[in-house]
């Protein structure tokens, strides 16, 4: 069985690729179709432990859920962490090889794209479908040479494309038109028809503009997908500070650094409707909060040197003198020890630096990355977790005799003799009702409802499959796919 491909461009970043992905995955897969999606090169802090012990972006995660899949290193075979301005850790099959500057990766991308090639086969040989999400914008004609995210990869394997583009930014037709200006004659005519997103308003008065896009183009518009309200869809990349509740009390500070990761450990916060959930950039003053979280990190040294000079350190020490909690997850931990040492120059030329001192605990990055999907028990009211561990440190100190969990028997985390910091390598750990609720109650929120962030994701994952059935022409995304509605 070799299955049929379809590529997922956009024309921007951000114009809902990873959304029509997952809505696409969700629709063929509750038409009973063995469907699995694939991103042949993600760039994002944001990743997901895999089923076979690797890293993937976040996104693939979502998507693979949609496909009611264990995440796989082959659905996103080459993923690009940021660790500077013009550098990044080169993930292969989820496992780091090296660190890359820009130029040095582009003359690896051939190597790259045999990566990607493999891992296409083998899904390929597994599945009916591969839903294929693009980068970026194919336009991009200065990232053309040796191109492995969008058409290099759709000419390579031989794929139609779906072009979506985001209306609510505003120029939409411009924004399709120029992007297939500036494509080879043979990539245009790979390009199949086009999805128009985030649509708010009369369709009657967007008619006369889609009939014009496709005389001009002799291209189809399959669709135009509506702008959903009190949506949620784990992020790529980009930080959702959308807020569920303005008149939440609960205030959550979440520090913003230069190289904050896996920032979606927070997204169940941001949803609860009883927390007020803020996001504060770097350069910012911390407000009044009841709790302070610092999140991860790709670049714990740079990001705990950014955050002393900044001011917050003051700030922090402030909050806890009167009475608040901090809470640190992966290299936010880290920062909350004695020191961090780093004797391999894993980040830079700086082999030590102090900490925040809130924890009696010293951090040493190592080479190797802890990889693993964990559960056990809180030693907070004994809640069950589940998530998972992605960091390059061990730490080590008295703090870590009274313990955040219980993994395999092994202690883990820390929290401080006041009870007022806690820190843990475990991310994902509020995605868990139980565990949640035991974490909100030790940060002083008492009296609410849990929330099943679980049963949230799903629901408005079949939100996306409903609005695929509403608003695409299926049959003509069926016959690109050479199947026919299965259900009818």
């Amino acid at each position: 069985m070799i299955a049929a491909t379809l590529m997922v461009q956009g024309t921007t970043s951000d114009a809902g690729k990873s959304t029509v992905v997952t809505a696409i995955c969700r629709y063929l897969q509750r038409k009973s179709y063995s469907v699995v999606p694939f991103k042949p090169q993600n760039m994002a802090l944001n990743s997901a432990v895999t089923v076979d012990g690797g890293e993937i972006g976040r996104a693939q995660a979502v998507q693979a859920q949609a496909c009611m899949l264990e995440p796989h290193t082959d659905m996103n075979p080459v993923l690009l962490k940021p660790n500077t301005n013009t550098g990044a850790q080169v993930i292969i099959h989820g496992h780091a090889i090296s660190n890359m500057e820009a130029q040095d990766y582009h003359h690896y991308k051939t190597t790259a794209m045999a990566a990607v090639l493999e891992s296409h086969q083998r899904l390929s040989n597994q599945y009916q479908l591969v839903i294929v999400e693009g980068a970026g914008s194919p336009a991009e004609i200065n990232l053309r040479d040796r191109d492995i995210a969008n058409m290099g990869f759709a000419e390579a394997v031989d794929c139609p494309v779906i072009l979506v583009a985001d209306i609510d930014r505003g120029g939409v037709f411009a924004q399709i038109v120029g992007t297939l200006e500036l494509l080879s004659s043979s990539e245009q005519a790979r390009i199949k028809g086009f999805i128009i997103n985030r649509f708010r308003g009369d369709i009657s008065l967007l008619q006369s503009g889609l009939d014009w896009l496709e005389k001009k183009t002799g291209k189809p518009v399959l669709g135009v997908l509506p702008y959903l309200q009190n949506f949620h869809l784990e992020a790529e990349d980009a930080i959702n500070t959308q807020q569920i509740s303005e008149q939440a009390n609960f205030k959550v500070i979440v520090l913003v650094y230069p190289r904050i990761s896996n920032h979606t450990d927070l997204d169940p916060l941001r949803l609860h409707p009883n927390i007020d959930l803020q996001f504060i950039p770097l350069g910012h003053d911390i407000p009044d909060a009841d709790l302070i979280i610092l999140p991860g990190s790709k670049s714990v040294i740079d990001d705990l040197t950014s955050l002393i000079a900044s001011g917050w350190q003051t700030a922090i020490n402030k909050h806890l003198r009167y009475g608040g909690k901090v809470l640190g997850i992966c290299g936010g931990y880290q920062m909350l020890g004695q020191e961090i040492h780093d004797p391999d120059g894993l980040e830079g030329n700086i082999e030590m630096i102090a900490g925040l001192k809130l924890l009696d605990m010293t951090t040493t990055l190592k080479p190797a990355k802890q990889l693993r999907n964990v559960s056990g028990i809180l030693s907070l009211d004994n809640a069950l977790f589940s998530g998972y561990e992605i960091h390059a440190g061990v730490s080590e100190g008295r703090s870590l005799d009274t313990p955040v969990c219980c993994i395999d028997g092994h202690n883990e985390g820390a929290i401080s003799d006041d009870g007022q910091v806690l820190g843990s390598y475990v991310h994902g750990i509020f995605e868990q009702s139980e565990a949640c609720s035991a974490i909100l109650k030790w940060a002083g929120l008492h009296d609410f409802e849990p929330i099943d962030y679980h049963a949230l994701r799903e629901a408005d994952i079949d939100r996306l499959a409903d609005m695929i059935d509403t608003y695409i022409d299926t049959a003509h995304l069926l016959k690109l796919l050479n199947i026919s509605d299965s259900s009818s």
